[in-house]
């Protein structure tokens, strides 16, 4: 590597950005085929690529921060602006969402009956699993602050619980809304009611997946000592996420859930 004599990383070439658009398109093209009965050879080979690019690229970023030092006070900047606009992009993602849901709600046509929820669908009770999965998000959002705040302290064993308490609420917040889709009476076909309901609660439920496979690899970094009290980005970025997708809940719960039922 040759030396420089400015504070920025200068990323080296890497084959894992094109590995994984070619990934990315084996995935959507498989989900194609898929969708119309086709081979599921195709999605399993997207998943496979794209999962294999994301450990190779997140080892390299761990060497390039951890072990080689390359991540300074300048680049650390970057990064959070970097975290700071992406989180906005997702912001205005899902005001996307709600906007089609208030637009639809709001002023029902009358091939909705002019009635809102639509004549024959039956929505989910708000205060039975929606209520649950709210505490549940309530309390990890807890649970990563407690570890963010142990982490600052450099307090080793109270990190690793709440970390592990975050991980295990998430993926019991998928398990639940998993359940929940497959109970519901109406489906994603039924007017425009099931389209926004599970369009906006079923992206929500994949930021929920990322969230948590983002926090569980900042708990095997946490095991191996790659964080410090002054530095701590991939954590503090994980943190910053599941906060976001906290606070998107709150509003799908309130809009979606109860007043929209």
């Amino acid at each position: 590597m040759m030396s420089h004599y400015h504070p920025y990383h200068m990323v080296e070439l890497s084959p894992w950005p094109i590995m994984g658009a070619c990934g990315a398109l084996l995935l959507t093209s498989g989900l194609v085929n898929w969708f119309h009965n086709y081979l599921f050879s195709l999605l399993l080979l997207g998943v496979v690529i794209i999962i294999f690019t994301m450990i190779q690229w997140w080892r390299d970023v761990i060497r390039e921060s951890t072990f080689q030092g390359l991540h300074t006070s300048y680049v650390v900047f970057g990064l959070r602006w970097g975290m700071i606009l992406f989180i906005l992009s997702e912001v205005l993602f899902f005001f996307s969402f709600f906007w089609a849901f208030f637009h639809s709600s709001l002023a029902p046509t009358m091939d909705l009956g002019s009635y809102w929820p639509p004549v024959g669908v039956f929505v989910l009770n708000p205060f039975q699993v929606p209520l649950l999965n709210t505490a549940v998000l309530l309390a990890s959002g807890v649970t990563v602050t407690w570890a963010h705040h142990s982490l600052m302290e450099s307090n080793y064993n109270q990190g690793v619980q709440g970390l592990m308490m975050t991980v295990l609420l998430g993926l019991y917040f998928t398990l639940l809304q998993g359940m929940e889709y497959y109970e519901s009476s109406f489906s994603i076909s039924d007017s425009v009611y099931g389209t926004t309901f599970f369009v906006a609660t079923g992206f929500h439920g994949l930021h929920v997946i990322i969230g948590s496979s983002f926090l569980m690899i900042c708990l095997l970094r946490h095991f191996f000592f790659h964080f410090s009290k002054v530095h701590h980005f991939g954590f503090e970025a994980s943190a910053w996420y599941w906060h976001f997708v906290d606070v998107v809940w709150l509003f799908l719960f309130i809009s979606i859930y109860w007043w929209g039922s």
